[in-house]
């Protein structure tokens, strides 16, 4: 039996960062998950979906990402209950993940600004334009499909 999951999206909040009574660290929050199809409006939905993460990993998650933050995270699906103020029996079922990564930059989420003052070096994304090329050559090359070793 298998119970894996990789999830990729955007926080929805800053981390819930609590601690047990035994000092272990736990980070509640929400990704907002884009669906690989769009509505009959032709608008994209989003899953919101709940994640908890322990120990250190949940306090480099609440140090790091923040609203906003676009993430992939690792881990399980968990079935927990508990009994409300009322005496309900309350199923929850969230994520465990277990691993997290940033997947993109402070600057490029905040539209690139964070650099602003700093003598550091732009980087250029690079030109793939035949055009542009050193090696470009406006005659096309001259090969046989004979030549072809497939």
């Amino acid at each position: 039996m298998m119970n894996s999951v990789c999830l990729v999206g955007r926080m929805t909040k800053d981390a819930e960062l609590k601690y047990t009574v035994n000092n272990i660290a736990v980070a509640s929050f929400s990704l907002a998950v884009n669906r690989n199809f769009k509505d009959a409006n032709g608008e994209r939905e989003a899953d919101f979906i709940n994640c908890v993460i322990w120990r250190q990993q949940a306090e480099n998650l609440a140090n790091w990402a923040k609203k906003g933050a676009l993430i992939g995270i690792t881990g399980r699906i968990q079935t927990r209950s508990y009994e409300n103020q009322q005496g309900q029996r309350v199923y929850v079922t969230e994520v465990v993940a277990e691993n997290f990564q940033m997947l993109e930059s402070r600057a490029a989420r905040e539209g690139g600004n964070a650099n602003v003052g700093y003598n550091q070096p732009q980087q250029q994304a690079p030109n793939f334009a035949r055009e542009n090329t050193q090696y470009h050559n406006s005659n096309p090359i001259d090969i046989s499909s004979d030549d072809l070793p497939f």
